[in-house]
């Protein structure tokens, strides 16, 4: 469907997603209303955004003035018509390097015009749909350009620090500091140092107290308390200027080398976006982490390319800096509570109300604190977090190259080393292959270091012939790519090793992670068929549940045609061994000879399959990555929907698939016992719900009130269906916007049901200590599906601007 058609022109049933992730459909369009969770979020980002905003335009040279006409659009533009409705836009640090070079070369006025050209760049690549594709960049070089802006604002805020002036380039400020530090001004070094300590010690205030005072953001404690102390005490220093409005310069036509202005206005682009689009993400993240997190928007990254374009053109033809997302205040906007984009608007309306109010009072602000506070900045911008981390994917060479070269060259040199070191790096793990063999206790281990190519295959021959016939081997694969060639030689291998009666393990980079493998050597030789089972018979050892098994005919009342098991299991001697059984099996139930046969079969037929891989797990102990709460019903086989196996869920089951709220006096702890067993002891990263059609305990609390534990009659199951109350109040709820099947509407009111539960147990799960916790660190997803057994057909809960919808799952592959 035609991206162009406007809403209403379609049918009204929701069609299928084909969006990616991140891009969600346009909702409908609401009235303006301003929540006072909103309100309160606005001020306190106003409050961070006023002193940063005068402190990024003196780092970059721009009239201070441009700082609040950037912060004001980007609230207001950018907040309205960006993807992301909780990210703050606004003058940000990220971009001071490149607006400060652009500035010292060409002026003011033609800054600005580049600031119009990004823009429209902007929008030309929102227009095509390519904001994706900056998350393809490395994170490596994002975050060593990051480091780099931050020391080169740094050394430039040292010298007003100091009370100077800075220089142009980082080895120019190096070079100027020794002359700086001999002449330093003593009331700018005091006023800074009380910035830089308040900005320190002001968050980690103790006691209560200090919680109630850590809401005032430290940014405007200090520039507030230096500039109290500065007009209280007399001291002479340079203080913030504000020009009258009537004066301000606007953008004017560029002037200067063509080549050198649209590098100014590639680099300008390429800063604007990365950061913005980054940002939205980290948002989304922050915003699913919130304690008892309701319905969230994720981001659209097109979109909010848009926005930032149209913010820029806005920005740069009103004589403001260029706009990008502000980690800084889009942190504080979320934590802050705010639950919608009137927060980011509210915060520019204040910025203008400021601009126009209170200059008089901006004015007493000292340029020393200003350029504290940036520099505070600049040095968080080099976070040791992400120095571990690219130094544990082993790419801090990467990283450091485009640090050096920003510090050194500038944004755009520095990004484009950064890339050639990337280039470089992945090129020599491509080449690079190290292929070792070695025998412990009778094991031989080939042991695969780096990316198995066709120019790897000679070594990889070598090193597996060195393995003898019938021997067991296992095979390590330290890497995460092998081309067609070494599939190939890895795969012949296996076959002929194993029909010579070896054995073949293959494992990943992390115990007890098995590569996939051919599917034929996977699910290895059928054994050979159960006598008397039809001719067509497709039963396999992986599938030997009661409804896949092939049905065969009760046997006669004497025995006379019974099958060898049948006779196994009544008691007579096995054909096969000549032994009899030790215990007669001829007074067992039909249900005791099913359970008996089904036991036998798995340990004919799937206990050789995966003995090796029980017993790994059974040394290693479990390391289930889901808990998996599903309903008891017998048609909902969890390993089969999910393509899971040993190890892999931590399965809880119970009537109606329900989590009692916390507190709540069931007289049953069993599922608060396992959620707090498998977060804080199992460290599961997932928990799911999982739901499904015609469960009969929702048609249960649709039939009946669920007994009061007051009640003296009230069964043990009905004691339990109590905590489905909820799901039904809120079914009934007719305020509330109820969650929907994609593509059609419920069948019936169990179907209604069964979808709310999911939805009311996941905020039961929300409500568990533990749960809270490890959401509120990021180290934990909630998921919610809908499994219909008559269409065995899954569906995944999404949260779009319309409501919560349960998306169907498509049988395609899905590359994370």
């Amino acid at each position: 469907m035609s991206a162009c058609v406007p809403a209403g022109a379609t049918e009204p049933a929701h069609t299928e997603r084909a969006h990616p992730p991140h891009s969600p459909p346009p909702g409908r369009r609401r009235g303006f209303r301003v929540a006072s969770a909103d309100l309160s979020a606005a001020v306190a980002v106003f409050l961070i955004a006023l002193p940063l905003s005068l402190g990024i335009a003196l780092t970059t040279g721009a009239p201070l003035q441009a700082g609040l006409v950037a912060a004001a659009v980007g609230g207001l533009v950018a907040g309205r018509l960006g993807g992301s409705p909780l990210q703050v836009s606004g003058p940000a640090a990220g971009l001071t390097v490149v607006t400060a070079d652009v500035i010292h070369q060409y002026g003011w006025r033609t800054t600005c015009a580049v600031t119009v050209l990004a823009g429209l760049a902007q929008l030309g690549l929102g227009c095509l749909r390519v904001a994706r594709g900056a998350l393809a960049v490395s994170p490596a070089i994002v975050h060593g350009m990051l480091a780099g802006i931050g020391v080169t604002i740094a050394v430039a805020q040292a010298h007003i620090v100091l009370g100077g002036e800075p220089q142009s380039s980082v080895p120019d400020n190096l070079r100027a500091l020794p002359a700086q530090l001999a002449g330093l001004d003593p009331a700018a070094l005091a006023m800074s140092v009380l910035t830089l300590a308040v900005l320190l010690l002001w968050p980690r205030l103790p006691g209560r107290a200090g919680h109630l005072l850590r809401r005032v953001p430290a940014a405007l404690v200090a520039v507030a308390g230096a500039t109290a102390i500065a007009a209280a005490a007399g001291l002479v220093l340079p203080l913030v200027d504000l020009p009258s409005w009537r004066s301000h310069a606007l953008a004017g036509l560029p002037e200067g080398p063509v080549l050198g202005l649209v590098a100014a206005v590639l680099a300008t682009t390429l800063v604007c976006s990365v950061q913005s689009l980054l940002g939205a993400v980290a948002v989304d993240k922050l915003a699913s982490a919130r304690p008892g997190a309701g319905h969230v928007v994720r981001s659209d990254l097109d979109r909010e390319l848009l926005g930032q374009g149209a913010a820029n053109v806005v920005s740069g033809t009103l004589g403001g800096l260029p706009v990008a997302g502000v980690a800084v205040r889009s942190t504080a906007n979320v934590h802050a509570g705010a639950v919608s984009r009137n927060s980011t608007m509210l915060h520019g309306v204040l910025v203008v109300a400021a601009a126009l109010l209170l200059v008089p009072l901006l004015e007493l602000i000292p340029l020393a604190s200003l350029a504290a506070l940036v520099m505070a900045v600049g040095i968080r911008m080099v976070s040791l977090h992400h120095i571990r981390t690219v130094t544990r994917h082993r790419e801090v060479l990467v990283y450091a190259v485009t640090a050096l070269g920003v510090i050194s060259l500038g944004v755009l040199e520095g990004v484009a080393l950064g890339i050639a070191a990337a280039v470089g790096v992945a090129l020599h793990r491509l080449t690079r292959t190290r292929i070792t063999h070695t025998e412990e206790d009778g094991v031989h281990h080939v042991h695969v270091r780096g990316q198995l190519t066709f120019l790897a295959v000679p070594r990889l021959s070598r090193a597996l012939h060195l393995v003898p016939q019938g021997a067991d081997a296992v095979v390590a694969l330290d890497g995460s790519f092998m081309d067609h060639a070494a599939y190939e030689t890895l795969q012949d291998w296996q076959s002929t090793h194993t029909a010579r009666g070896g054995t073949v393990e293959i494992t990943g980079r992390r115990t007890g992670v098995r590569i996939a493998e051919p599917g034929a050597l996977a699910s290895g030789p059928v054994p050979d068929r159960e006598p008397g089972t039809s001719g067509d018979c497709r039963c396999r050892a992986w599938t030997a549940w009661r409804n896949h098994q092939c049905d065969r005919p009760s046997p006669a009342p004497d025995d006379a045609g019974a099958r060898p098991d049948e006779m196994l299991e009544s008691g007579e001697a096995d054909p096969r061994t000549g032994r009899a059984l030790s215990t007669p099996a001829r007074g067992r139930t039909p249900s005791g000879r099913q359970l008996a046969r089904g036991l036998s079969t798995f340990q004919r037929r799937t206990a050789p399959l995966v003995r090796g891989e029980l017993a790994r797990l059974a040394r290693e102990g479990q390391r289930p990555s889901q808990l998996f709460l599903t309903c008891a019903d017998s048609r909902v086989v969890t390993s089969m929907i999910t393509s899971s196996g040993p190890g892999d869920l931590f399965v809880v089951r119970n009537v109606g698939n329900l989590v009692p709220p916390p507190g709540a006096e069931s007289g049953d702890d069993s599922v608060a016992a396992a959620i707090e067993y498998a977060v804080d002891v199992l460290a599961v990263r997932s928990i799911t719900v999982c739901g499904h059609s015609g469960c009969g305990a929702m048609q249960a609390l649709l039939d009946s009130r669920p007994a009061s534990p007051a009640s003296p009659a009230a069964t043990p199951l009905g004691r339990w269906l109590r905590h489905g109350g909820p799901s039904l109040e809120r079914l009934r709820d007719t305020g509330a916007s109820a969650p929907r099947l994609a593509g059609r509407p419920p069948a019936d009111d169990v179907e209604q049901l069964c979808l709310t539960n999911v939805v009311q147990q996941l905020e039961h799960l929300r409500a568990h200590e533990s749960v809270a916790h490890a959401l509120k660190e990021g180290s934990l997803e909630l998921h919610g599906v809908y499994f219909h057994v008559g269409e065995a057909q899954a569906y995944l809960l999404a949260e779009q601007e319309e409501g919560r919808v349960f998306d169907r799952v498509r049988d395609v592959d899905l590359v994370v």
